[in-house]
């Protein structure tokens, strides 16, 4: 029985990398099985993703078992503030001012998922750290003086900042991208970069294969394009393909922007935002650079 397991997986593995030009599709796999497409590398654990996109609501599920170890603003009595004391923003507010806050935060490095507006557990857990380094109270919510000191330490964010363009944090390029016209793709940050002579010109979350259909890394160039492509051999659609690598393209996922890290390609490089990847297919030419990279 065992070894037919293994003849059975070759087979399968070896099949899923084979050079056909429309081999990607989503995997129906448990979520624990392909939560991450990463799942191989030590660092993957610590991506930015690897946290929920927002400080979720009463009532939304967590994606992050730190979401629902944070400290919140009623977890306990160190957290509550002082009724002396007025605040300008606490757990369960949403509004812009929240969403600057956030921005703040983040520039401060105390904050690693984008802005949402909404002060949850993520947001009460990280003025709580600030609020310790700073010689304030630590309630977690923000009153006057730890609102001046955080404007005073951070700069007013742009717009960029306060509505990023992806949900994770995009990687430094890596040097092989630094030249010409590139699509910019690395596994660490699960980030896309569309680079024209070391400029970042766009950026966009992407997935990858599973750990048994693993994206392939190295430099490619795109061989051929397709704005409207069904996988013939997992008969789902493939929008805004761009073919780098035998069976392999970047194209948009509506399994990806459904269920986000909560699956994998057969080694495709997903993209769930498709307004972007139709303006990056727009684009990309037929011999343009691919990098990819941990």
């Amino acid at each position: 029985m065992q070894r037919q397991r293994v003849i059975i997986r070759t087979i399968g593995v070896a099949t899923a990398v084979a050079l056909a030009a429309t081999a990607c599709g989503p995997q129906k796999t448990e979520p624990a099985a392909s939560a991450s497409s990463v799942s191989s590398s030590p660092t993957a654990g610590s991506s930015p993703e690897a946290s929920p996109s927002t400080d979720n609501k009463p009532g939304e599920a967590s994606a992050s078992p730190s979401a629902s170890a944070s400290p919140s603003a009623s977890a306990s009595p160190s957290a509550s503030p002082s009724p002396s004391v007025k605040q300008l923003m606490a757990n369960g507010d949403e509004n812009e001012q929240v969403r600057e806050l956030q921005a703040r935060l983040r520039q401060l490095k105390l904050m690693s998922v984008a802005p949402t507006g909404f002060y949850g557990s993520k947001t009460t857990a990280a003025v709580k750290s600030y609020q310790s380094k700073n010689g304030l109270n630590a309630t977690g919510s923000v009153d006057e003086a730890t609102w001046k000191k955080i404007q005073a330490a951070s700069k007013k964010p742009t717009a960029d900042e306060l509505r990023p363009s992806t949900v994770n944090e995009v990687d430094a390029p890596d040097p092989r991208c630094m030249q010409g016209r590139v699509m910019c793709i690395s596994k660490e940050s699960r980030t896309l970069a569309w680079m024209i002579d070391g400029k970042v010109v766009s950026t966009m979350d992407v997935r990858f294969g599973s750990e048994n259909t693993p994206t392939r890394e190295g430099v490619f160039n795109v061989g051929w394009k397709a704005k409207e492509w069904t996988s013939t051999l997992y008969h789902t659609p493939m929008p805004y393909a761009m073919f780098f690598s035998g069976g392999q393209a970047v194209h948009f996922s509506a399994d990806f922007a459904a269920r986000g890290y909560n699956g994998a390609s057969h080694g495709c490089v997903n993209v769930r935002d498709k307004g972007k990847l139709s303006a990056l297919f727009d684009q990309v030419q037929v011999g343009d650079k691919v990098v990819v990279y941990w």
